[in-house]
């Protein structure tokens, strides 16, 4: 049987030999001017960029790669004169009479040639009767045949859509829609959304860091970093989207992202650096390499495991996920490169200079803090008593999660005046509650008959166009259907799940619709292999940080009960509405199907960062002291002050996104800030260290076969 032990504490060395990361620490402080160079040059040579980044990220990609409704969409821009989903389509409506008389035709003819003279357009279909002009005249539709990819069309809407609105009169509305305006009128919406939510979580969070640091200085110096970091990210995804698009998405969720992680990591530096500077009495550099042996190490690794539970995500076959992931890890690249050099060189060059400006009750050399020291040795004498309550307050909040429903994003994500919506709502009304989710089934010409009989006897179409034979010699016809039910109805997927087993075998459906139903289709099926995914990585990664297999498998499942409460929170508050009125939303029945799998990811990664700080700091006094207690409740008074600040601002920044703008970003903040308030204040500041003291000796027990495959690492320092 292999042989079970704690690892043996660390002998005290009497000689001071920093770490490789206080090394490094040394020789940035000693190349300071090529450092601070190099950074300056990296800020200014990305940040020019950085300006243009939400004119040129898209907004599309949201597909299911190798899906039957993306080969109908390709096939109908190139065979069909672009008749496909992300074509635009211009509503055009009369409050006075049919269109096709006096100014009313004259507005008609506007329209057209405003899309004639797009080159991006291919052909414009005019209104036709029975299919899109209504049968009192009062509504039609122009077509704006795709000629471009989906993102370069979502440019297109935002480029016309000014354009033909001012086309309106007092008689007759202009409004473009479709797939490609609701991009563009979303984006359009977010980025109002995103500088709103800014300009208030800027401030928010200034004030929360002056609290935890106790002085203005130290406080504002996360603040900087992350500025440093993002400006560098939002110019590097402007050249990545020259070579592969890039979702606007992308720099959404990079700015959250990394302004909750940067002054997360700034936090810590700077919190352990202040104590090494004054309690120790050595040299500056000596603090800096103390820093980045200890807090340095636990940042990096901290790092690690948010990008090793981001990549998870780059597995679901979507171009806007992996282009999401991937932005957001460039940003925690940046974020974490600016923490572990330029922050040593900042606290090198300011020294005792950090403390200015002080609170005067603060002591600011302060490590170790007493409040949290008497809470962790509350938590080791009552250790049941605590941990089976905040079991169960997590239980009870997960337990909505059972009935949780996804799909997505629906119409009711736009403003009310919002042209695509206003467009919407319009073929609604003339065409009936399907028009707006329009199919299109693309066959072989010698099915089409068959295809088309088939649709028409389909309880769940309301209407069948005649076959649109392809306007070259490709063999090929399109058959357009409008279903009975709106796009966002449950019983659409049913009906199309129906056609494609009835259908002829040379028959494909697609659609605006049926694109967003094969998604949430891949997503669901994407879901548990990416959860899988995270959670073994994350595991494996805590394994070899703290070389102790319970402890890791402890802190690993941990954070599902978060993610769990999390999700079943948003459960109540997304799909049942409880709330949406304080929020200032409308509910749309369920929650965004890209939510479960790419939330897991964030929220995930958010809660091992924080799982790092506080067991990090729990194997540092493992090592020096081999003691249960002392590992216990001395991680909880050194750590416990930074997770608790650290997740206050990361509250208050997710908050803050959740107050204005569309629902997907209401979304976004709120589930995340749950979670971070659930797992920074609840899990780890309660569960993990009732798990330790539970767990006492056996929580750092290291089987000795698995000790020599791992590789050293140590947190105490000498």
């Amino acid at each position: 049987m292999a042989q079970t032990t704690p690892a043996a504490p660390e002998a005290a060395s009497p000689a001071w030999r920093p770490g490789p990361l206080g090394r490094l620490g040394i020789w940035v402080t000693e190349h300071r001017r090529t450092v601070g160079i190099a950074w300056v040059a990296l800020v200014i040579g990305l940040g020019i960029f950085a300006p243009a980044v939400e004119k040129n990220l898209s907004g599309a990609g949201w597909q299911a790669n190798g899906s039957e409704s993306v080969a109908v969409r390709d096939l109908a821009q190139e065979h069909f004169g672009g008749n496909a989903s992300h074509a635009i389509q211009v509503v055009v409506h009369s409050t006075d009479g049919p269109l096709d008389r006096g100014d009313r035709a004259q507005v008609l003819a506007e329209v057209t040639q405003v899309l004639e003279d797009e080159p991006r357009i291919a052909e414009v279909i005019a209104p036709m009767p029975g299919a899109s002009l209504s049968p009192d005249g009062r509504t039609a539709v122009v077509l704006g045949g795709a000629g471009a990819d989906t993102n370069e069309m979502v440019r297109v809407a935002t480029d016309l859509k000014e354009e033909l609105q001012h086309l309106s009169t007092d008689t007759v509305q202009v409004n473009p829609t479709g797939s490609s305006l609701l991009w563009s009128d979303f984006n359009e919406a977010n980025l109002e959304a995103m500088l709103t939510s800014e300009m208030v979580s800027w401030p928010v969070t200034l004030a929360i860091l002056v609290l935890a640091f106790g002085a203005l200085v130290a406080a504002g110096l996360p603040l900087l970093l992350t500025l440093a970091g993002l400006v560098a990210s939002a110019g590097s995804l402007v050249l990545i989207n020259e070579l592969v698009p890039v979702s606007i998405w992308a720099m959404n969720f990079a700015m959250m992202f990394a302004l909750a992680l940067g002054i997360d990591y700034a936090l810590f530096l700077v919190v352990r650096y202040r104590a090494a500077r004054m309690g120790r009495h050595g040299s500056v550099q000596q603090a800096v390499a103390e820093t980045m042996d200890t807090a340095g190490k636990a940042v990096l690794l901290s790092g690690a495991t948010v990008l090793v539970s981001l990549s998870a995500v780059l597995l679901v076959p979507s171009p806007s996920f992996r282009s999401m992931a991937g932005g957001i890890m460039i940003s925690v690249v940046f974020v974490l490169a600016a923490t572990l050099t330029l922050l040593p060189l900042v606290l090198f060059k300011l020294d005792d200079r950090i403390n200015r400006f002080a609170l005067p009750w603060v002591e600011v050399g302060e490590h170790r803090s007493p409040a949290f020291a008497r809470w962790g040795a509350h938590l080791w004498r009552r250790p049941v008593a605590w941990g089976v309550g905040a079991t169960v307050v997590l239980l009870i909040l997960a337990a909505p999660i059972v009935g949780l429903k996804t799909g997505m994003p629906s119409i009711k994500v736009l403003p009310d005046d919002a042209s695509a919506r206003v467009g919407y709502a319009q073929v609604k009304e003339a065409f009936g509650p399907g028009a707006p989710g329009m199919l299109q089934v693309v066959v072989d010409e010698a099915d089409a008959s068959t295809a088309t009989a088939v649709l028409d006897d389909d309880a769940g179409i309301q209407a069948v166009l005649p076959p649109m034979p392809a306007a070259d010699d490709s063999g090929l016809a399109m058959i357009q259907a409008v279903p009975t039910v709106d796009p966002s109805d449950p019983a659409l997927p049913g009906t199309i799940d129906r056609l494609r087993t009835d259908l002829p075998s040379s028959a494909l459906v697609g659609g605006a619709a049926v694109e967003n139903i094969d998604l949430t289709d891949q997503l669901q099926r994407s879901t548990p292999l990416v959860i899988g995914v995270v959670l073994l990585l994350g595991f494996l990664l805590l394994l070899v940080a703290l070389q102790a297999p319970l402890i890791s498998l402890l802190g690993t499942l941990a954070s599902l009960l978060s993610t769990a409460a999390a999700f079943g929170v948003a459960r109540l508050l997304f799909q049942d509405g409880h709330g949406s009125g304080l929020l200032g939303f409308e509910h749309q029945g369920f929650l965004d199907a890209w939510a479960p799998v790419f939330f897991f990811a964030m929220i995930f990664a958010i809660a091992m960062d924080y799982t790092v700080f506080l067991l990090a700091s729990a194997k540092e006094h493992w090592e020096k002291s081999g003691d249960p207690r002392e590992a216990m409740v001395g991680a909880v008074a050194h750590s416990g002050r930074v997770i608790f600040a650290a997740g206050g601002v990361m509250v208050a920044v997710f908050f803050t996104f959740a107050l204005s703008g569309p629902l997907p970003p209401k979304e976004m903040g709120v589930i995340l800030g749950i979670a971070v308030l659930l797992d920074a204040f609840l899990i780890r500041l309660v569960l993990l260290p009732v798990l330790l003291r539970l767990s006492g000796r056996a929580a750092w027990a290291t089987p000795t076969w698995l000790r020599r495959i791992l590789p050293t690492i140590t947190f105490a320092h000498d």
